[in-house]
């Protein structure tokens, strides 16, 4: 028997439920707080815009983007700590120049092509390559963002903090104190290790025997040998191959770089790094402005996303975020059991897709007044689409059109409402699962339900200018001959796209973020990250006050292109050749 009738007898009692019982505060989340004013009359005001402290898109995006390489490229300075696991039988891997487990705090890679890397030697003996799995539950700390990445810019900050107590900008080349510090402090809480990325991720382990067996050393033929002499630690690694011209190594040092690009593309996007299963019961962020208010204005005072940091945020706060995070292993409460990470993930799919679509029509170039028609017509379908689930009947929206341009859209609450509350509506209905939300759940929470307000708003602005325009009733007309809109189209589309841009702004998916036209075969996108950057003159931007020899140190050496010194600040994708010749 087909699943769908027996769909449709649970779908009609709710729709007539929806109906039939007037929305009232008890509908809404009672966490909610998604700045948009504390008036009652305020909440569903479809002219209410969220307030300038608002935090809400921030935590939606970082907290969707865990474990993706791609969203933590594009911003490198983390503002998530999560606590997380790695499961029994996961494989990591270590290369170094000896057959020597190493004795203290030491790094890993979850890919080979990352790990090899460091597989190197002075002589021509090979080198040692180790694969460890684990035999327990590994308990570890993830760090957002491109925590990896040595730049005195912020990328190490929620790493320091936890360290240090403090945010340090002058040491973020002092990988092996800031791993025995961290590893320090773990101990007493059962942490095994800590997660990060750089051009992939690694796990820093405090222990190589502890809850971990070898199950391979090998000694490798050194197939892509670095000029580079091995030192003994890893960082002095980086910083040796860092400072030498990428063009003395030739194509076969290349190759390896981009296989570690490569190997970390794997995880550019949803679900990620799935061998690290995060927590999100117990996440702490620092766009939590209850827990961390210190840095809301210096958020303010700066021009861009990419410019946010930890650098001032106070004592007090530092103080907090510790205790929450040391009391979430001390003391772990129970959860909802919520799974975040697909709820999160529904609302990006539901309308990452179509708001591109409309933005992307809105930006075609047209001189036809039927090609502008139709195009309307398009756009207010997809608008329809992602409203239609919460168009009530009782709404009559086609006695509403056409009508005056700007008029009222009081008449579309009902719909606002339902679009924004759909996906978290039954959490604060549900006292078994509201009172089971710990801290970072109704953080999470909170910010679902911001992120979606502000969605919801916007479409059905839209919506309801598309409607006022007459073309909610002229769905049902013939294709070939799309009717003409009752107002300018010019005006239509000029207030459309002002809507458009302006949410996807604010909300800022990486998936958005892309490289256009498409890459060719044998081409990569690719988004500048630590430390294969090139830059046009003077020294590296990460480097203040340092020498080095020769020219300006070149990263990674796509097709002989240079990208410019915004790489290390506002870095953008482009598509780079990955395989010979590499120059075009």
């Amino acid at each position: 028997m087909s699943p769908f009738p027996l769909l449709f007898l649970v779908v009609i009692p709710a729709l007539c439920k929806a109906t039939q019982i007037p929305f009232s505060s008890t509908t809404t989340s009672r966490f909610y707080f998604g700045g948009y004013g504390d008036l009652e009359s305020e909440r569903w005001d479809l002219d209410v815009e969220p307030s300038m402290n608002a935090t809400e898109n921030l935590i939606f995006e970082t907290i969707s983007s865990l474990l993706q390489q791609w969203p933590n490229t594009r911003y490198r300075n983390g503002h998530t700590i999560v606590p997380a696991h790695i499961l029994p039988g996961t494989l990591l891997y270590h290369g170094r120049s000896d057959p020597n487990l190493p004795t203290g705090p030491e790094w890993t890679a979850t890919d080979p092509e990352h790990s090899t890397v460091f597989c190197r030697t002075t002589d021509d003996k090979g080198c040692w390559h180790i694969t460890l799995v684990a035999t327990r539950l590994l308990n570890v700390l993830y760090f957002d963002g491109s925590s990896a990445a040595k730049m005195p810019y912020g990328s190490m900050d929620t790493q320091d903090i936890i360290a240090w107590g403090l945010v340090n900008s002058t040491r973020y080349f002092a990988e092996q104190e800031r791993l025995a510090a961290l590893c320090t402090w773990g101990k007493p809480l059962g942490i095994d290790g800590f997660v990060r990325m750089e051009m992939d991720f690694e796990v820093m382990l405090c222990d190589f025997t502890a809850g971990l067996e070898v199950e391979s050393m090998l000694n490798l033929e050194i197939v892509d040998s670095d000029p580079s002499p091995p030192i003994k630690h890893r960082i002095n690694q980086d910083l040796a191959r860092l400072y030498y011209d990428i063009n003395s190594f030739g194509a076969r040092v290349i190759r390896r770089d981009i296989e570690v690009i490569r190997a970390g593309g794997h995880h550019n996007t949803f679900p990620g790094e799935t061998r690290i299963q995060l927590d999100l019961s117990r996440l702490i962020s620092f766009y939590d402005t209850e827990l961390v208010p210190s840095l809301v204005e210096p958020r303010l005072k700066t021009k861009s996303r990419l410019a946010h940091r930890l650098e001032r945020i106070s004592s007090e706060d530092i103080k907090a975020v510790m205790h929450r995070l040391e009391d979430t292993y001390s003391s772990p409460a129970a959860t909802s059991g919520i799974d975040w990470f697909t709820l999160l993930r529904v609302i990006k799919d539901r309308y990452a897709d179509r708001l591109e679509l409309i933005r992307d029509i809105l930006n075609e170039t047209t001189t036809s007044r039927f090609t502008d028609d139709l195009r309307a017509r398009n756009i207010h379908v997809q608008l329809t689409v992602m409203m239609q689930p919460y168009l009530l009947y009782s709404m009559n929206s086609t006695s509403h059109s056409p009508s005056p341009f700007n008029s009222s859209t009081s008449w579309a609450k009902p719909a606002f409402e339902l679009c924004s509350t759909a996906h978290t509506r039954y959490i604060s209905s549900s006292l078994v699962l509201s009172s089971a939300l710990t801290p970072s759940e109704i953080l999470i929470l909170r910010a679902v339900e911001g992120t979606t307000k502000e969605i919801c708003r916007t479409v059905t602005n839209m919506w309801v200018r598309g409607v006022e325009a007459g073309l909610h009733q002229d769905e049902k007309s013939d294709e070939d001959e799309p009717p003409r809109p009752q107002v300018s189209t010019a005006r239509l589309f000029d207030s459309w796209r002002v809507e458009v841009e302006r949410l996807m702004s604010w909300l800022d998916w990486s998936i958005w973020l892309k490289c256009r036209p498409r890459c060719a075969i044998g081409e990569i996108c690719y988004l500048p990250t630590w430390p294969f950057f090139r830059w046009s003159t003077g020294s590296p931007p990460g480097f203040p006050g340092r020498g080095h020899r020769g020219p300006p140190p070149h990263g990674f050496a796509f097709g002989g292109k240079e990208q410019e010194d915004a790489d290390w600040f506002d870095p953008q994708p482009t598509c780079h050749r990955i395989i010979q010749p590499l120059d075009y």
